[in-house]
């Protein structure tokens, strides 16, 4: 038996440890208003659309992982592809948001709301730059979600999510907001939000919540090696994407601003060599011609560190601020050249991609040479800016694929074609002529660059059908 000492010490303990765990517990947030109040603007989001084999399918970043519906497809038709997504109410008149991979070459979006009523969704617009997708749906005093303000949002601040990972509707995770402002591959436009968040394949689309039930942000990707959750989470600040989603109503189509110009961080040899009092900015590599750095002065070996009077960081701040900048609209520009400080002013024009269709004899149209051979539908040249952000000196880039040897290869819709047999690829019209020579019925190395990664595959074409005889 403990003596009357030890046992009134061992009850002082036991107070401490309940009283701390209470303290502990009374620190943490209670999430049960947030969810009970924002999943009635929560919505489920199938998609579907009629195969077309591998020319369907899309290419996903090995480490980068979009939440595609196809990773959890339940039985579907060799006819038919489903996918499984989730978004949220943003008006009462039934303007919905997601991703545009959720819906992207859908021929029907079916929205279910909370009341388990589905209704049948129009897409609007999409915008796969920033993977952004706006629905509409018949409906008059649906509940719609607060639009939050994430320039206000700090690292270490709780955020919950609320989606379908894996068709499981209405699923709450919660975690902090591990970083801000993070730039991904393939994604120069969104400075995503980092979480901790516990989010999956079909979590795509949904909101990011804060503590003051307001939505932050889109759940759009996810960082993994096995592609499950691994600790790492993305989301699209519901700012960007609210900015979007007006371009999408008003027009269908989003116009972003850009400069013109190949650019590098600046590590601490580099701040020396130019003389900077610290790592930061963005270091002009390549001005590319014609465009509105050239015409705005900018010059090879400059340092921006700061747009509009805003800090560059890193480089990838750049883009980020100028693709959001009004074009036409003319902004300082704050260099730093042969260790002399200068303001430059440049106009915002549009990112060639982003004008208007009808636009003739401009590079990067999509060009329909007979690849019949290959399977390949559609491809078209680099622009001067992919070629620098790829480092790469020609290629072309496949925009469509039909069945055939090149998908049989293992080429994907994205992938950039620079040298056939060993012989570097210039342009569309060059490509169309190498493959007219090739041989077949032997497997033939392709260099690619898939996301910034060289690759070689082998091509093999099937032999050619011997023509029927005459009687």
């Amino acid at each position: 038996m403990l003596s009357p000492i030890r046992s009134a010490m061992v009850r002082v303990v036991a107070l401490l440890v309940l009283v701390g765990a209470s303290s502990v517990h009374a620190d943490l947030p209670d999430f049960r208003p947030l969810v009970a109040e924002a999943s009635r603007a929560v919505v489920n989001i199938s998609a579907s659309a009629k195969s077309k084999g591998r020319a369907g399918q899309q290419e996903v970043p090995e480490l980068f992982r979009r939440f595609f519906g196809d990773d959890f497809n339940l039985a579907p038709s060799p006819q038919e592809r489903q996918s499984f997504g989730s978004g949220f109410i943003i008006s009462s008149d039934g303007y919905v948001l997601t991703n545009n991979h959720v819906v992207q070459g859908a021929d029907k979006v079916t929205v279910r709301l909370n009341d388990r009523r589905e209704l049948d969704a129009e897409v609007i617009g999409t915008d796969e730059r920033a993977d952004v997708a706006l629905l509409k749906i018949e409906g008059k005093d649906l509940p719609a979600l607060r639009i939050g303000n994430p320039e206000q949002m700090q690292v270490g601040e709780w955020v919950l999510a609320i989606g379908s990972p894996f068709g499981f509707e209405y699923s709450a995770t919660s975690g902090i907001v591990s970083a801000k402002a993070r730039a991904l591959p393939g994604n120069p436009y969104v400075p995503f939000i980092q979480t901790d968040v516990s989010i999956n394949p079909g979590n795509s689309g949904g909101p990011l919540f804060n503590l003051q039930g307001q939505v932050i942000g889109i759940n759009s990707q996810i960082y993994s090696r096995s592609g499950g959750y691994m600790g790492l989470s993305f989301a699209i600040p519901i700012d960007v994407a609210m900015e979007v989603a007006d371009q999408l109503k008003a027009t269908g189509h989003v116009i972003r601003g850009y400069l013109g110009v190949a650019t590098q961080d600046i590590t601490r040899d580099l701040a020396d060599a130019y003389s900077l009092p610290r790592p930061a900015g963005a270091l002009v590599s390549k001005v590319l011609p014609g465009t509105p750095a050239e015409k705005a002065g900018l010059k090879d070996g400059d340092v921006i560190t700061q747009f509009n009077g805003r800090d560059i960081i890193l480089a990838s701040d750049l883009p980020q601020m100028v693709g959001r900048a009004k074009v036409g609209a003319s902004f300082p520009l704050t260099v730093v050249r042969e260790g002399k400080t200068r303001t430059l002013s440049f106009e915002v024009a549009a990112l060639p991609e982003d004008q208007a269709e009808g636009l003739q004899a401009k590079p990067g149209k999509p060009a329909r040479p007979d690849l019949s051979r290959l399977g390949i539908n559609a491809i078209r040249d680099l622009s001067p800016e992919e070629k620098a952000g790829l480092k790469i000196e020609g290629g072309v880039i496949i925009l469509q694929l039909a069945e055939g040897a090149a998908a049989d290869a293992g080429l994907r819709a994205g992938d950039v074609i620079v040298a056939l047999q060993g012989k570097p690829v210039a342009e569309a019209r060059q490509f169309a002529e190498m493959v007219k020579d090739l041989p077949a019925g032997k497997a033939l190395p392709v260099a690619i660059n898939r996301r910034g990664q060289p690759m070689i595959l082998a091509l093999r074409l099937a032999p050619a059908e011997a023509p029927a005889k005459a009687k």
